[in-house]
């Protein structure tokens, strides 16, 4: 089963996030902020990360950047979708430069978070 890590300091879109996912039949852990989110991706190693941009004690770009210079390797290559409502061409730049493998623009709708996360994962690894 795979794991996804979502990281949002909403809880109400963590929440949604979430539910969606696991009834992709995904095992999904949720953290509120970027620190939290940071550390619990070290410990945890998740197949996928669905990362908010802007958060508390650290943001986004800097959780995917660590995440990129991360001592271990399987956790530096990890797929990091992003998930902001920044989505000018800058901020995509930016996000891109920082390391992300994907965008998802908020507002979203969970069709197309189910798309970005079933190509962003291995074949076979979502149910639906």
């Amino acid at each position: 089963m795979s794991h996804v890590l979502v990281v949002d300091d909403d809880p109400v879109i963590a929440d949604l996030v979430a539910f969606r996912l696991g009834r992709l039949g995904l095992q999904v852990s949720v953290e509120f902020d970027g620190e939290a989110g940071l550390a619990a991706a070290r410990q945890l190693h998740p197949d996928l990360i669905v990362l908010d941009w802007m958060m508390p004690r650290m943001n986004g770009l800097q959780v995917c950047q660590a995440l990129r210079s991360d001592a271990d390797p399987q956790l530096a290559r990890t797929p990091v979708l992003l998930l902001t409502a920044k989505a000018q061409e800058p901020d995509l730049e930016r996000g891109f430069a920082a390391g992300a493998t994907d965008f998802v623009t908020k507002p979203f709708s969970t069709r197309e978070l189910v798309s970005r996360v079933t190509a962003a994962l291995p074949p076979g690894s979502v149910v639906e």
